[in-house]
């Protein structure tokens, strides 16, 4: 795991005072949809005001400069210009748009692991099914995460149309090595796609160090912006090569004679003329705010948590986490001998404590080979407490005690 070093202590009274809902819950799914600071709803509420007061498209008028500052913020979070980012409705929404960028034909070969996101993976299956492509899964390395000697195997023996990874699977605590992954692809030049979507607002971010020509992310998550709106990065590499979407609209190009068009020069081709420009600037402010906290601080308090989370729970009676690789993160999964995930989520939840589910359909190939059809999911951020772990614990220690007795 990285470690920042010396770095001054977070401020939790403050974080937590910034954060509304800490008085109501204990949210421990943070890989779901993290809690809002309470800039970010006041930039929501007070964009959608002024909607309401002068009209939608007026309003977007009057807030051009704060809605370039918001590209900007998103920009600098990952080390990018704002040039290189395109807002997206979400992550998935994002990556289909750089799937469908690459001019694939039948017989080209998509490679990726057995950790990706489970949409990813749909995607994959519907893609070859229509077009005849292939899709090759390199295999994971005995101590979990991607084998990084086969995938650059695969890399050599298939010249891929495109690799792509996901960062952190929804699915496990697991971070895949994607910087690693970059520098294979870039020495073979091979278009790379990251899928960021549970990373962006965990853990320090650099698309330069990561060598990714596509990445994609949501603000919802561990960034801690609204639902509804995400963005994808689109390297100079992309955009030089000429690179659009399939389904390009009147916000990423210009119609400019009867059978032609002109791409915009940004990654802006990558966008859609409408979304929501409350959401934008919400997210823009996630940015800020996240940028604030510092990642390499929120990354080390984050996984802090998770480790202990995982520690004490790894002593429970029943318990097995689920977590596999070199590199762990804020996310746990753990199954529990005679219960579904499903019923300690809301037994959980009927306490105040906020969890997740992961099915079987959501990572297939991961819990078939761990032999499980679930798990649950937990998945602290630096703005948690200790004493939030203790209660979590102490809930879980109580419901498999209640279980045994009965």
């Amino acid at each position: 795991m990285i470690h920042s070093g010396d770095q001054p202590a977070m401020d939790l009274n403050q974080l937590r005072a910034d954060t509304p809902g800490c008085e109501h819950c204990i949210h421990l799914n943070n890989a779901g949809a993290g809690l809002m600071p309470a800039s970010v709803l006041a930039a929501v509420q007070d964009h959608l005001e002024l909607e309401a007061r002068v009209g939608g498209y007026e309003a977007a008028d009057q807030r051009e400069s704060e809605i370039g500052q918001a590209y900007a913020a998103i920009g600098q979070l990952i080390g990018a210009p704002a040039r290189n980012i395109a807002v997206v409705e979400n992550a998935t929404a994002g990556f289909s748009q750089a799937l469908s960028s690459i001019q694939w034909k039948p017989g080209d070969v998509l490679l990726t692991t057995r950790n990706d996101y489970v949409s990813n993976q749909i995607q994959y299956l519907s893609m070859a099914a229509r077009l005849g492509i292939e899709v090759v899964r390199a295999n994971d390395h005995p101590d979990g995460g991607v084998d990084l000697i086969h995938m650059g195997e695969l890399i050599h023996r298939f010249r891929p149309a495109l690799v792509a990874l996901t960062h952190v699977p929804t699915n496990s605590g697991l971070v895949q090595q994607a910087a690693a992954v970059g520098r294979l692809c870039r020495a073979r030049n091979v278009p790379y796609l990251l899928d960021a979507c549970q990373s962006v607002g965990q853990m320090p971010i650099d698309v330069e160090e990561l060598q990714c020509d596509f990445l994609s992310a949501t603000a919802r998550k561990f960034l801690r912006g609204p639902r509804g709106i995400g963005f994808l990065y689109v390297s100079d590499r992309a955009l030089d090569a000429g690179l659009e979407p399939l389904f390009i609209d009147m916000r990423g190009a210009d119609w400019i004679d009867d059978d032609l068009y002109q791409p915009s020069p940004d990654a802006r081709r990558f966008e859609n003329w409408e979304f929501a420009y409350a959401l934008v600037l919400g997210m823009g402010e996630a940015a800020r705010y996240a940028q604030a906290v510092g990642m390499e601080s929120a990354m080390d308090r984050a996984s802090a948590l998770a480790q202990r989370t995982r520690t004490e729970l790894s002593e429970l009676p029943g318990v097995t986490v689920q977590d596999r690789g070199s590199d762990l993160c804020a996310i746990v999964t753990i199954s529990v001998e005679g219960w579904t995930p499903a019923e300690l989520c809301a037994r959980l939840g009927e306490g105040g404590i906020n969890t997740s589910i992961s099915t079987r359909t959501y990572a297939v190939l991961d819990f078939d080979q761990k032999g499980v059809e679930g798990a649950l999911r937990i998945s602290p951020h630096y703005y948690n407490t200790d004493e939030e772990i203790d209660a979590l614990v102490s809930a879980l220690a109580e419901l498999l005690a209640s279980s045994s007795s009965s």
